[in-house]
């Protein structure tokens, strides 16, 4: 593990008070235009400071292998480009084609997974790999020596009981009507399926590769973590602005004010993720933890479509 003395502390400086900088922003601009700042605030505590602590903490120890990155620069810049590309192209049009393609239920599922996992993992994987990247360090599991299953049980344990308290994912379970035999599988069954559209795909492109070209361009991990934060945010904002509508969570007519909301309510899930993918090199750790923070609330609607 690096000692102090070996941080390079200025990108690191740098990139944070960008960060908060531009997450104090939008949290201000919330307050004026009334947007959901109390939740912003609430999800950076919860998520960016308390959380990304204890990942911290369990991770100690740690020693995980570097992922090189032969050319920082391009590699950055051609994923930038690619990224803006996505968030328009895929977040907004693919989606919009997607969800009308097909009538909901499971055809129209798979058809959306196999579109996500083209565009977070087999297009940056081309990217790459044309790029002369290596592939093989980012899709490495780390089960042993990293800290993984304490990880994995602590912290998955927290999501579980965090959300099933602050968000209404049970009662929306029990509304299912499920029997016992029903949730057996049902619940292994959709974290896994969840695990895959969410975690391995937000996960992938996200830290396993924007990270990993950021902390080797700024030469600071953690500063590769803020950067990429704000990019996870700021990649929604399209979406949310143009597929959503009123009674949807953080849409606004104001384009501003949804750009404001994914920064300030999504940003801070970037950073403990970042956290847990900069202290582990596991992705298939990021992509579990995804998965449990996601699996309670969207559990209803895989028995829904599943069952």
């Amino acid at each position: 593990m690096a000692s102090a003395a070996k941080i390079n502390w200025t990108p690191l400086g740098v990139a944070a008070a960008i960060y908060l900088a531009a997450w104090g922003g939008a949290v201000v601009y919330l307050a004026r235009t009334g947007g959901g700042w109390i939740d912003a605030v609430t999800v950076f505590a919860i998520f960016g400071v308390m959380l990304s602590g204890l990942a911290w903490l369990l991770t100690r120890g740690v020693n995980a292998p570097a992922i090189p990155v032969a050319r920082p620069a391009l590699e950055s810049g051609v994923l930038l480009v690619y990224l803006a590309l996505y968030a328009v192209l895929f977040l907004v049009f693919g989606m919009n084609w997607a969800r009308h393609a097909l009538p909901p239920g499971r055809e129209q599922e798979l058809l959306v997974l196999a579109l996500k996992l083209s565009v977070h993992v087999l297009l940056p994987c081309v990217l790459l790999m044309l790029l002369g990247a290596k592939l093989r360090p980012l899709f490495q599991a780390g089960l042993q020596g990293r800290a993984f299953w304490r990880t994995l049980i602590a912290l998955g344990a927290v999501f579980l009981l965090l959300l099933a308290n602050i968000s209404p994912s049970l009662q929306q379970i029990a509304d299912t009507h499920a029997s016992p035999t029903l949730l057996a599988w049902a619940a292994p069954a959709s974290l896994i399926w969840i695990s895959l559209e969410a975690g391995l795909n937000e996960e992938f492109l996200y830290r396993a590769v924007l990270q990993t070209r950021f902390a080797a361009l700024l030469k600071s991990p953690a500063a590769g973590i803020a950067v990429t934060a704000l990019l996870f945010g700021l990649a929604h904002a399209p979406g949310l602005y143009l597929r959503g509508g009123p009674g949807v969570d953080g849409w606004s007519a104001d384009p501003l004010q949804v750009v404001a909301y994914t920064i300030a309510t999504l940003s801070p899930m970037g950073v403990m993720f970042g956290v847990i993918y900069m202290r582990t090199k596991s992705l298939l750790l990021a992509v579990l933890l995804h998965g449990l923070v996601d699996v309670l609330p969207n559990l209803a609607d895989f028995i829904r479509i599943w069952a």
